[in-house]
């Protein structure tokens, strides 16, 4: 089939966009104005946990729901689709008059993320030719780390301003309208994707891919409750000298983000390490990072050090997630990576409510050490053989050989 052209830079400038909207403030957003929400709204930790769940529950719907839509309406129908949530459920929060409309606009909000991933790395597939894809799917990923920076320098300039943390969302909300213009511009008339069947699904029910999976679920839950409840854990202790304490949010996620872009050479460690230390060595960084949390909530050394663990943690261990699903299964690419992120929105899912009922009950220092032990726990038990990749153009498990 001969592939109608269209010009790389602008598939990968919306691809940024989109990413940096869904990856960004509609992700990450109810974290990092936790403190705010627990004013306004009276929130206990539980609830925070409970709305944070939610909000990752969505993200894990939006995951299903673009696969089911990328055969019938192609990258364009589920990229709007959350592009469109993205905006209604960041002008809800903006809007929120009690908890239902804020959880509910959280929700929308962070399924957004579910929507977009996946069917930009199809459409790069699609439509960029084979010595531009790189490039095009590190644009693509380089937007969220800026989306998260942004993020936190909008809430940073709200904040010394003296202004609401509605302003905010709102301006949230107006980017997403913008993203979604400029993505209906650019992902119009890609092709659909041909679609999987069940027996390509069960084709990754293969003994290899387990240790894929709770890694990503290990990391899921790690990232969520960090993105949940970190801000407010160290707004509550004080904040870092020199600046307003309403303002140690945005600092921290201007970190996060930042530093995290360093993601984009995830492969280039991995080609000099080896995967299995590289894995080891995020998980002991996410674990660190949550440590750093528990026990040295103040000053500017420890906050810059664990969102910098984090950005990396996260960064990174997605690009991990990806290229180590495309080599265990090479004919199944986009369908693996999927399962893969589903595993961590389901960790993404129950970590935050867990976490909200601890720290209610034993206290934020018991709690982000327990946090430290997932990941550290990972790390300890893996070995070099639970990470094989099976060699670039070989077959798969033999059931996915036989589709």
């Amino acid at each position: 089939m001969v592939r109608t052209a269209i010009h790389p830079p602008g598939l990968a400038a919306a691809g940024f966009a989109a990413t940096a909207i869904g990856y960004g403030p509609a992700r990450m957003g109810f974290g990092l104005f936790v403190p705010e929400f627990r004013e306004s709204f009276g929130l206990s930790s539980a609830t925070v946990g409970y709305v944070s769940s939610l909000g990752f529950l969505g993200f894990f719907l939006g995951l299903l729901a673009a696969q089911a839509m990328l055969p019938r309406r192609g990258p364009s129908g589920p990229v709007l689709l959350g592009l469109g949530a993205a905006a209604a459920g960041m002008a809800a929060v903006a809007a929120a008059p009690n908890v239902p409309v804020l959880a509910l606009g959280v929700f929308l909000a962070t399924s957004s993320a579910g929507f977009t991933w996946t069917p930009f790395n199809d459409a790069v597939h699609r439509r960029v030719p084979e010595p531009a894809r790189p490039g095009a799917l590190s644009k693509v990923s380089t937007g969220t780390g800026v989306g998260i920076a942004s993020a936190g320098l909008a809430a940073l300039v709200v904040t010394l301003g003296g202004g609401s943390w509605r302003l905010a969302w709102a301006a949230f909300a107006v980017a997403a309208v913008v993203s979604f213009a400029l993505n209906h511009a650019a992902l119009r008339g890609v092709e659909r994707d041909p679609g999987h069947g069940p027996a390509e699904w069960r084709a990754l029910l293969d003994r290899a891919a387990i240790p894929l999976f709770v890694i990503a679920f290990a990391y899921g839950a790690t990232s969520a409750i960090y993105l949940s409840f970190a801000a407010d854990r160290l707004t509550a202790a004080g904040g870092v000298p020199g600046l307003p304490v309403a303002a140690t949010p945005a600092i921290l996620f201007v970190c996060y983000g930042l530093v995290g872009l360093a993601g984009l050479a995830t492969n280039r460690v991995r080609d000099a390490i080896g995967l299995p230390p590289l894995v080891r060595l995020l998980m002991l960084a996410g674990a660190t990072s949550a440590a750093l949390v528990a026990l040295a909530p103040g000053g500017w050394a420890a906050l810059t050090l664990s969102a910098g663990l984090q950005g990396l943690h996260v960064m990174m261990t997605s690009a991990v997630l990806a290229f180590w699903s495309d080599r265990l299964f090479p004919t199944l690419p986009a369908l693996s990576f999927t399962a893969a992120l589903l595993a961590t929105a389901a960790g993404s899912v129950l970590g935050p409510a867990v976490a909200g009922t601890a720290l209610d009950a034993l206290g934020p220092r018991a709690t982000f050490l327990g946090t430290a032990a997932l990941p550290a726990g990972v790390a300890l038990v893996l070995r070099a053989r639970h990470t094989r990749e099976r060699p670039a153009g070989t077959a798969g498990p033999p059931s996915a050989a036989s589709r």
